[in-house]
């Protein structure tokens, strides 16, 4: 049971820009939504301390540098948005509640965990819209939760990252280090700029459909359950030593990696899972970053969209019937094709749409809206490498970090335990009916490699 103690809205503690700021064809093509996250800290020692106060007063000083975060959105044509940076500031809730944080158990992101995090009414008018959301939650161990909702539009994961890491070296009394890039024009095609695009774009295409299917709304419609997956840094081993065994056309490039071995094998578990005929096109949707793919590199710190959805295909008797490294392969083949051409002829695509909105899908579970990305296909996402992990806002890094919502069926991350030790957590949502025989699969796969 949560209760609002208070609601603040947090601006800019200094006079930032004013304006509008321009906001990629990139930005434009993910949803509306707020990347839901949820940071969890042990009780604090020291009756000096006042979170609240901390994280208020903080966070206007981080606004000042990020101002765009306290702007609204606003409308132009051709499904185009902006960001009106008119400093309206954030959201910030002070809640309680009478739960425990050991009442979260491995922190599996359910109903209760997505409650930690400030929600809006999407059919407000856009530019009433905060595109920071903030709650901070008392726990009654003396724990405390610090719940973010930080709008897809500005910002991917690496972005998130950035501005909370700096925000908590501005919360513990330090300069910022890294201050964002914010002018998004390098990835603006001139006006008078024609050119065709150079490749297809499957990935801006609808994802394969259920064979006998005419439109995915019965699967839509089917109810689903997360499940936290554990991975050891011994089976990831033993994923990534078997996934390496395939002699493939990649050979003579690098190993497939701890990501890939572990997206291929849970793309096929999956498909095992739901009983796909084998004959089923499927698809594991994957995320290239490409700040260093283009020529020259994106400004190091960035502060836009810039990754790529990128979707590996195949049937599901061809994952299935051959080893893991050809389901690397296709991951890797999907990833690879991302370079600075490749990005160009994106947003070459994308230019000319006439609506770009169309491209945006719902991250709210059981909505309709959008492209069904489930069954028979998947989207995982790696946090492995994103600075999102130990984030001390002065009284100690936290217990855990995790997305506050697995949105819709096939969806799932793969983020660094909080046991530090090479382990992987990878929370996965799937329909009731085939997570048991998924969980079956999923592990029996890692006992079966290491014979």
């Amino acid at each position: 049971m949560l209760t609002l103690k208070a609601s603040y809205t947090v601006k800019p503690m200094e006079p930032s820009p004013t304006g509008l700021l321009y906001l990629s064809d990139f930005d434009l093509s993910v949803a509306l939504t707020h990347g839901p996250v949820v940071y969890f800290y042990r009780p604090i020692s020291g009756h000096l301390l006042n979170p609240i106060e901390i994280l208020k007063n903080s966070l206007g000083k981080a606004l000042t540098i990020f101002y765009p975060l306290a702007g609204r959105l606003q409308r132009t044509g051709r499904g185009r948005l902006e960001v009106n940076c008119n400093s309206m500031g954030a959201l910030f809730l002070e809640t309680e509640s009478e739960a425990k944080i050991s009442d979260f158990g491995d922190f599996t992101p359910t109903s209760k965990t997505r409650a930690l995090i400030p929600s809006v009414d999407y059919n407000k008018p856009i530019d009433e819209l905060p595109l920071l959301l903030v709650q901070v939650t008392n726990f009654s161990c003396g724990g405390i939760s610090l719940g973010l909702g930080i709008s897809h539009v500005l910002v991917d994961g690496r972005c998130a990252a950035h501005f909370v890491s700096e925000w908590a070296r501005i919360a513990r009394g330090e300069e910022p280090e890294n201050l964002p890039f914010l002018d998004r024009t390098a990835l603006k095609l001139e006006e008078d700029d024609l050119t065709p695009p150079r490749f297809g774009h499957l990935e801006f295409g609808k994802p394969p459909m259920l064979i006998g299917q005419k439109n995915n709304l019965e699967e839509q419609k089917k109810e689903t359950t997360v499940v936290m997956l554990k991975l050891s840094k011994e089976q990831i081993k033993k994923l990534k030593k078997e996934a390496n065994e395939f002699p493939s056309v990649y050979t003579s490039s690098k190993p497939f990696t701890r990501y890939e071995a572990v997206t291929a094998h849970m793309w096929r578990c999956t498909s095992k899972a739901r009983l796909h005929e084998i004959e089923q096109l499927t698809s594991v949707r994957v995320g290239v970053d490409f700040h260093s793919r283009m020529v020259p590199p994106l400004p190091k710190h960035y502060f836009g969209n810039a990754v790529s959805p990128m979707r590996a295909t195949t049937t599901s008797g061809e994952l299935l019937s051959k080893p893991l490294g050809y389901g690397c392969s296709k991951i890797r083949e999907a990833i690879e094709k991302v370079t600075d051409e490749y990005i160009r002829s994106s947003l070459a695509y994308m230019k000319r749409e006439k609506d770009l909105s169309k491209f945006r899908y719902s991250h709210v579970v059981g909505s309709t809206q959008g492209a069904f990305l489930g069954n028979p296909n998947i989207v995982i996402t790696s946090w492995i490498s994103l600075p999102f992990c130990g984030v001390d806002f002065g009284w100690g890094k936290e217990i855990y970090i995790a997305p506050g919502a697995i949105p819709f069926d096939g969806r799932s991350f793969i983020l660094p335990s909080r046991d530090e030790d090479g382990s992987f957590d990878a929370p996965f949502r799937l329909q009731v009916e085939h997570m048991d025989a998924f969980k079956k699969f999923f592990y029996e796969n890692i006992m079966i490699s290491s014979l």
